[in-house]
């Protein structure tokens, strides 16, 4: 069965029948689940099979952000309650060693909650740089404002995830910290120079391009392209993203429903892979936009295609870990 180039939300915690018909016809290559899809374990899997079953392929990515901290969708009292990315930053800053072991066992305890619902991608790490002044929107996100801190951590997280049997999807590439306003509301304006951004925000995503999956942020980087951003500048993508950067795993766009971007949804998610987005990435669930996103992109071939079955190779058996030590590093994150 041949996917098409997208990424679908869906309204609720059950699957309606207009729904089921439309996943049936559109084949998204994946499903993104919110807090408005979760009510309990059993439902959320039965939500999983039933879109996987709707449209007849096992295939699909399954994504959740399971960050930690405030951007945590699955939550007590069903399940944990994980920290926030800063946690990590602060051990390490006391104890790099052990900073570095709590990422990789903690996020490999948490894919083992997601794999049990049948997600099969987290949206971490975070690799973006916050510096002072930005907006808050990443803030305690971020996994800490040093970069090479940044880049052992995520390496750490994004290894846990893969042990645990869950694709990581490092984000918001090129670098979403310097951003003065939140792209869910406004599309931020970043001044700085290639120069600076190359010595400093692209490194994270230049140490872990090797990973299977990312996502793009919605950014004006006005030294790269003053006039589109990154998610419809085939100049960033192919220039900085897949060439400097050396990415060449899926490279999907943050939510066409955020209002950084311009256009109906049908134009944003045609723009987006138009400009070198593998997958168009929808979350809101409106299903009137999800028949216009459907209908705007294409199917998943060619190259996209081949990156979508080389990431689909990655999702591993989960490998055995220290669950005692795992949840004594967690206590000392949340302490």
């Amino acid at each position: 069965m041949t996917l098409k180039a997208f990424i679908t939300g869906v309204a609720g915690p059950r699957l309606l029948d207009k729904e089921k018909a439309f996943l049936k016809e559109s084949r998204p290559c994946g499903l993104i689940v919110f807090d408005r899809n979760i009510e309990n374990r059993d439902q959320l899997k039965r939500l999983v099979d039933d879109f996987r079953e709707a449209v007849g392929s096992d295939r699909q990515f399954i994504l959740i952000d399971q960050e930690g901290g405030r951007i945590q969708r699955m939550r007590a009292p069903h399940w944990k309650i994980w920290p926030a990315g800063a946690r990590y930053g602060e051990l390490y800053k006391t104890d790099p060693a052990a900073a570095r072991q709590g990422a990789e066992l903690v996020y490999q305890m948490m894919s083992e909650e997601l794999l049990d619902v049948g997600i099969n991608v987290n949206c971490v790490p975070l690799l973006d740089i916050p510096v002072p002044g930005a907006h808050d929107i990443i803030g305690d996100r971020a996994l800490s404002g040093d970069l090479k801190t940044i880049i052992e951590l995520g390496r750490s997280v994004a290894k846990g995830n893969l042990n645990g049997g869950v694709l990581p999807v490092i984000k918001h590439i090129p670098g979403h910290g310097r951003a003065t306003s939140d792209s869910h509301i406004a599309l931020p304006t970043i001044e700085v120079s290639r120069t600076v951004l190359e010595q400093t925000d692209f490194k994270t995503f230049k140490a872990l391009n090797d990973l299977p999956l990312a996502m793009t942020g919605h950014l004006l980087m006005t030294d790269l392209d003053p006039d589109l951003n990154v998610s419809v500048s085939r100049q960033i993508i192919f220039e900085v993203i897949r060439d400097w950067i050396g990415f060449d795993g899926l490279l999907m766009s943050d939510d066409l429903s955020m209002e950084a971007l311009s256009g109906t949804i049908g134009e944003r998610g045609r723009d987006v892979v138009d400009a070198g987005c593998d997958v168009a990435l929808y979350c809101k669930g409106v299903f009137a936009q999800m028949l216009d996103v459907a209908a705007s992109v294409p199917d998943l071939e060619g190259k996209a295609a081949q990156r979508f079955a080389l990431a689909h190779e990655q999702i591993k058996t989960p490998a055995p870990y220290d669950r005692e030590l795992a949840l004594h590093l967690l206590s000392r994150l949340q302490a």
